[in-house]
């Protein structure tokens, strides 16, 4: 009987052995799987964001990313496919300099990217860095870096990200990222709500920026636990809809 327990303690150690020695590419790819997310390389996805609407249509690599909105009783729609951006105002396209067109494609991409999370990070230009694991609230999180290569990085190749991924369940829960743009800055996101449609998991979030604008994002998660960060606003996709394609 003393034989069988200590084999049993054994191979419970070894489990979580085994679970602690899993590579940061197996850890992604979990996260994909459990979340839904390997759904969305072939789905049609819309849902609101704050005023306006958005649709996204992935199938077999190809993808359109679309907003629709009004302004000055105009209507406004902007396309981002693989062969680039496109405005339409009142149905009619419109002629844009290069300069405008990549920050509205920007703005359109990161709305969709943002929405479908942890979608995208198996991508060429992704690279993965296992940072050192943590525990936040009493939960203990895989911690993983996330940088883009210069070569189909797009314009923002130089952020950086940071996603916390839950040991037991495999669900990001936070993520930070580094930006460059409009003088630069941090963003630190709390899971508000979560839902799931069509099998694919959606998150709403708490934002918030550190007090400390010095502060190094590998210690975002220790500032958010000690209370410096501030709430700047509340990310809340509306209206989710999900239509999986074959």
């Amino acid at each position: 009987m003393r034989f069988l327990f200590t084999t049993f303690l054994l191979l419970l150690v070894s489990c979580k052995s085994q679970q602690k020695k899993l590579n940061v590419q197996e850890i992604i790819d979990k996260t994909i799987l459990y979340s839904g997310a390997n759904k969305v390389a072939n789905s049609n996805i819309s849902f609101q964001f704050r005023d306006k609407k958005y649709n996204a249509v992935r199938k077999n690599g190809h993808f359109k990313l679309s907003r629709f909105f009004s302004l000055d009783n105009q209507q406004f729609t902007d396309e981002l496919t693989n062969t680039g951006f496109k405005r339409f105002v009142n149905g009619t396209q419109i002629l844009l300099a290069d300069s405008v067109k990549n920050n509205l494609a920007n703005s359109v991409n990161s709305v969709h990217y943002f929405s479908v999370l942890p979608y995208g990070l198996n991508d060429k230009a992704v690279n993965k860095k296992l940072l050192k694991s943590t525990s936040i609230k009493g939960k203990e999180y895989y911690k993983i870096e996330i940088t883009f290569s210069k070569n189909g990085g797009g314009e923002d190749f130089e952020d950086v990200f940071i996603y916390w991924i839950g040991k037991d369940d495999f669900l990001i829960d936070y993520l930070a990222y580094a930006y460059h743009t409009n003088g630069g800055g941090k963003r630190f996101r709390v899971l508000k709500e979560q839902c799931v449609k069509n099998g694919i998991r959606f998150v709403d979030y708490y934002n918030y920026k550190p007090i400390n604008t010095e502060l190094k994002l590998i210690n975002i998660d220790k500032a958010f636990e000690e209370n410096q960060l501030i709430k700047v606003s509340e990310i809340v996709l509306k209206d989710i809809k999900v239509t999986l394609l074959e």
